[in-house]
């Protein structure tokens, strides 16, 4: 009795943070657009904790699509899956994956909480860590195989194939393969390191998404930061925080675009060839701040982190002030909400979903731990005109959270299918998710809009 004494104890505390913490004085819509609210700074002497536990789907539930649409899913019993890859040949490829172990990122009090919390929330369970293939010949919605195609990976994450090399990025490495159209399984032998990427024993943000140059001869590489706020050194963020470019075939990589304190998502944008990203801004100065957000990416560019957010607003927690790089920070260009967890991201090139989603983004957002009340826990769009944003966010998946405030999902990666149909990877559900037009539905019908403080 008195060993499992302790574990009750700690149980107890993390639960008893739900109690603490502020509460938003704003809706979470607020936080959204090009403009979006930025009230003062609200630090409370414990962090907001307002947690969904993570229950997953009933048998025959799914979420709510949004009007003129439907959904189903795709695949199912999967094990944490987070992001998906579509190869030119339609297979599909989900990399199932959780954290890694993190000797010194669960020292202490707030590393003890946050293992606490991410555990009631869904996550550090063994990472999987493989790529399952999914092969839907007839497109008609159910894959008809199904294999595991490349075991043996270190929490993997984002995948790219250029040519006949697929790239895979490891918490630590950047890996390349040998593929072949029409392959089912790949060798895990046959791998070869690219470049190291950022990890070490505290390993904040693990995630480490990549995307291809259009010609290929390029890499980028998102490294999330090593912290909340530099609370570890500056000496611990190294290439982190960041998105870096990797020249394959010599080996190299250069810091491409930094101040970006979690970016997940990658995509180029259609119109405007820009390389798009979605980052996850700090915690812990209250339930209102700091927004997430999708921003294009410039070559050299600074975005704050961890000095300032938007802009000039000055995180007067970070000690010593670098006000030459606050006054170089570039805004972001379209906010997400605070705390929604803002992951994947992928922008509309198909023609089988309404016309309204050209050349728009969709935003997969896995939900807030830290919020009252919660906010993301569901799927979004953005509309672009002329490479832009050009409106509010729609609601295109909800109804992740039950009516008791449990999780029945919380949606990560996000792609297109070659049919024109979108999958969403949803990691507590442990499903991959298929979005497709609902029969006999107006294509005109009208959009709901985004940014409400309930996850429907």
């Amino acid at each position: 009795m008195p060993a499992a004494r302790p574990c009750l104890i700690a149980t107890t505390f993390a639960l008893a943070l739900g109690g603490c913490g502020d509460t938003a004085k704003t809706p979470v819509e607020a936080g959204y657009g090009p403009d979006p609210a930025l009230p003062a700074p609200n630090k409370t002497l414990l962090p907001t904790v307002n947690i969904a536990p993570a229950k997953g789907w009933p048998e025959g539930g799914k979420p709510q699509a949004a009007p003129g649409l439907e959904v189903a899913a795709f695949a199912d019993d999967l094990k944490h899956p987070r992001w998906i890859h579509v190869l030119p040949n339609g297979d599909v490829l989900v990399a199932e994956a959780d954290a890694p172990p993190k000797p010194e990122g669960s020292q202490g009090i707030r590393g003890w909480i946050m293992n606490k919390v991410m555990a009631r929330a869904g996550s550090r369970t063994p990472s999987a860590n493989r790529i399952t293939l999914l092969r839907d010949r007839d497109g008609d919605g159910q894959p008809e195989q199904r294999s595991v195609f490349l075991e043996g990976l270190n929490s993997p994450f984002g995948m790219a194939l250029v040519d006949d090399q697929l790239y895979v990025a490891n918490t630590d490495a950047l890996l390349r393969f040998p593929y072949r159209e029409g392959a089912t399984r790949l060798e895990p032998a046959a791998g070869e390191k690219v470049v190291d990427l950022p990890a070490g024993p505290i390993n904040h943000h693990w995630t480490k998404n990549v995307i291809a140059s259009r010609d290929g001869k390029r890499l980028y590489v998102t490294s999330g930061s090593n912290s909340n706020v530099a609370e570890n050194g500056m000496q611990a963020e190294e290439n982190r925080a960041a998105i870096l470019e990797v020249a394959p075939q010599a080996k190299t990589l250069r810091l491409f675009a930094s101040g970006l304190r979690n970016p997940n998502g990658l995509a180029w944008q259609p119109d405007s060839g820009q390389l798009w990203t979605t980052v996850n801004e700090r915690d812990e100065i209250g339930s209102d701040l700091v927004p997430d957000y999708m921003t294009s990416v410039q070559e050299g560019g600074f975005y704050g982190w961890p000095y300032s957010y938007y802009g000039q607003h000055v995180d007067k927690r970070v000690e010593p002030p670098r006000p030459d790089l606050v006054a170089k920070a570039i805004v972001p260009d379209y906010a997400l909400g605070a705390h929604t967890a803002s992951l994947g991201l992928a922008f509309y090139e198909g023609d089988l979903l309404p016309e309204r989603y050209a050349k728009g983004a969709f935003v997969g957002q896995h939900g807030s731990w830290n919020r009252k009340p919660l906010s993301g826990y569901k799927v979004v769009f953005v509309p672009f005109r002329d490479g832009k944003p050009a409106g509010p966010t729609e609601d295109v998946l909800t109804s992740f959270v039950n009516p008791d405030g449990e999780a029945l999902g919380r949606p990560v990666g996000v792609a297109i299918d070659r049919s024109g149909a979108l999958l969403v990877a949803d990691d507590v559900g442990n499903r991959v998710w298929r979005v497709t037009p609902a029969p006999n539905q107006d294509a005109r019908a009208q959009p709901r809009e985004g940014g409400s403080d309930a996850p429907r």
